[in-house]
């Protein structure tokens, strides 16, 4: 029997090798060594289940090999089991059967981190900061946040039970919900800033991301927008031909987005729009961040290197590769890294070079003397090799360790919970803002939560500290490092009235997501974000913004290695 399977292994691995010839060319060496590789693996399974000294689950096992195989090449090459495809599909259409909320950690439990309007737990009236104790009569405590997921997902129609505690008397509460087919939009808001700006805010590019920037576009014109401003940060990116479609909605038909080029021919293909386009010339201003990638990418690198608008924010990711999905045996599939991308100019803004490693394995940036300038339409000078580096540069915002801790630690999100069970309304996203007995109310709501936190100062110091008794030097100033650790030791108290401001933005924005919601959440960040001002500068300021398309302004500057951020992460 046990011979059978290794023949049928090999069979199958020759038959595949053969199939694949007429795509491409292997060299018989290459198809032994491939084919005896797959023997050795074979054997080697084998030998573990047969013979380690406790029971193994070959199939998680082999899993495990493949996943670090894929690993070493990049990482958006990756194997897709079959219990894995719900959620990749939901990653390219949007699209998933569900109660259609977003949950989160919270200590041993999980909570409702925010009902999406119109769905199931909304429609059931769950809500933010719900503590989930059991689905379907299994209790959730201490699983992970994917494990409940998984739970709460199924066939829109089925029924899902859940119990979930409520408030501080902590009151168990009984639902039933009936899950539905949840559709994320990829325009989460669109609005006007003044009475001549739009805004739109693109989170995703799954399915109808071009349909939705367009429909937006078209209803901010007939609200009176002389002027857009598309946000992409935090933006992942997504399908490649939506970048193409939310591109054709400011540039006309028949215009190259972008080209791929891979190894094989097949994977060689042309963009272009090919629709007519909402407005050519509106003013357009694109904002980006460290975490706008891929398709975020080709929108805000086109929209530059063909001069039709400004892009402002913070360098992009710099992810160039394109990945295609190939079905695998047994309702499983690899998604392949398959070709890189160029926009208009040329360029190729991959920041990562994969295949030239260091010599620990690690990736490094791709270095200065191979990155290359390129021309936008007008002559500017733009480069490829570090992602998509903006017109007007606004350095991202920093935020004190304090602030950091009270938000991580969920204790923001905590407070929230708590004014929204004793508050039935506030005012507008736009005009709400965390009075001082707001402010007070949650200091007091601290007393005796847990976190914890180091300065800068103190983490500094620690370093000074381990220096100075390495060199020998902290015995003969052991008195004034004493004295200096006392000035510096925090004070929880002073750092809730220094930091002030930062922290009751957050405070601000979180409770508005408990009346509001997402669309509540995004607009109440509006009016105090730099990046958003800076933006709205430049539209108003016709001379800069025509300055920076001409290239009197100032090109883009040559792209440097990332540096590590204290930026507070995107999903926060």
């Amino acid at each position: 029997m046990k011979r059978t399977i290794r023949r049928i292994v090999i069979l199958v691995s020759i038959t595949a090798l053969i199939g694949t010839s007429s795509s491409f060319y292997l060299s018989r060496d290459r198809d032994l060594e491939i084919i005896k590789s797959l023997d050795i693996f074979y054997t080697l399974i084998r030998e573990l289940n047969m013979f380690y000294v406790d029971t193994i689950q070959p199939e998680k096992l082999i899993e495990k090999g493949i996943n670090a195989m894929l690993a070493s090449l990049d990482p958006y090459t990756e194997f897709i089991p079959e219990s894995a495809l719900e959620n990749f599909r939901f990653q390219t259409t949007g699209e998933y059967g569900g109660i259609g909320a977003l949950i989160r950690q919270n200590g041993e439990f999980t909570v409702i981190a925010e009902p999406y309007e119109g769905f199931p737990a909304f429609k059931n009236g769950i809500r933010a900061g719900d503590v989930l104790l059991e689905v379907d009569g299994k209790s959730v405590k201490n699983k992970e946040v994917s494990q409940i997921s998984d739970m709460l997902k199924g066939t829109p129609g089925t029924t899902v039970h859940l119990l979930i505690r409520r408030g501080k008397d902590g009151k168990e509460v009984k639902k039933k919900l009936v899950r539905e087919k949840i559709n994320i939009p990829n325009v989460p808001y669109y609005g006007m800033l003044d009475a001549k700006t739009g805004y739109i805010n693109l989170s995703s590019f799954t399915t109808y991301a071009g349909k939705e920037v367009r429909n937006a576009v078209t209803d901010l014109k007939e609200k009176g927008a002389e002027a857009i401003v598309l946000d992409l940060r935090g933006n992942p990116g997504g399908l490649l031909f939506e970048a193409v479609n939310v591109v054709n909605v400011f540039i006309p038909k028949g215009q190259e987005v972008v080209r791929t080029r891979g190894k094989l021919k097949q994977f060689d293909a042309v963009y272009t729009t090919n629709q007519e386009p909402v407005d050519t010339l509106i003013p357009l201003v694109v904002l980006t961040s460290r975490g706008s990638a891929s398709a975020s990418e080709i929108v805000a690198g086109t929209i530059q290197d063909l001069d039709r608008g400004v892009i402002v924010g913070q360098r992009t990711f710099g992810k160039g590769l394109v990945q295609t999905t190939r079905p695998l045996s047994y309702n499983t599939q690899l998604k392949v890294t398959t070709a890189k991308y160029y926009i208009p100019s040329g360029r190729c803004i991959q920041a990562v070079d994969y295949s030239h490693r260091n010599e620990d394995g690690s990736v490094g940036y791709i270095p200065d003397s191979l990155i290359h300038s390129f021309r936008t339409r007008h002559g500017r000078t733009v480069y490829d090799g570090g992602g998509i580096q903006p017109d007007v540069p606004v350095n991202p915002e920093t935020f004190s360790r304090i602030t950091v801790s009270l938000v991580t630690k969920n204790l923001v999100f905590d407070f929230a919970t708590v004014y929204n069970s004793t508050h039935d309304t506030i005012p507008a996203p736009e005009k709400f803002s965390v009075s001082d007995a707001d402010y007070q109310q949650f200091t007091r709501f601290l007393q005796g939560k847990d976190f914890d936190y180091q300065t800068e100062s103190e983490t500094k110091f620690q370093e000074l500290e381990k220096a100075a008794k390495r060199d020998k030097y902290y015995d003969l100033a052991r008195e004034e490092f004493e004295k200096l650790q006392q000035k510096i030791s925090h004070d929880k108290n002073k750092d809730l009235q220094t930091f002030r401001n930062e922290i009751s933005k957050f405070l601000a924005e979180e409770i508005v997501s408990r009346y509001y919601y997402q669309k509540g959440r995004i607009r109440a960040s509006l009016p105090n974000d730099p990046v958003v001002q800076k933006a709205r500068e430049v539209l108003k300021d016709k001379r800069l913004y025509q300055s920076v398309l001409d290239g009197s302004y100032g090109a883009p500057e040559k792209a440097t290695s990332h540096e590590p951020s204290e930026e507070l992460p995107d999903d926060l």
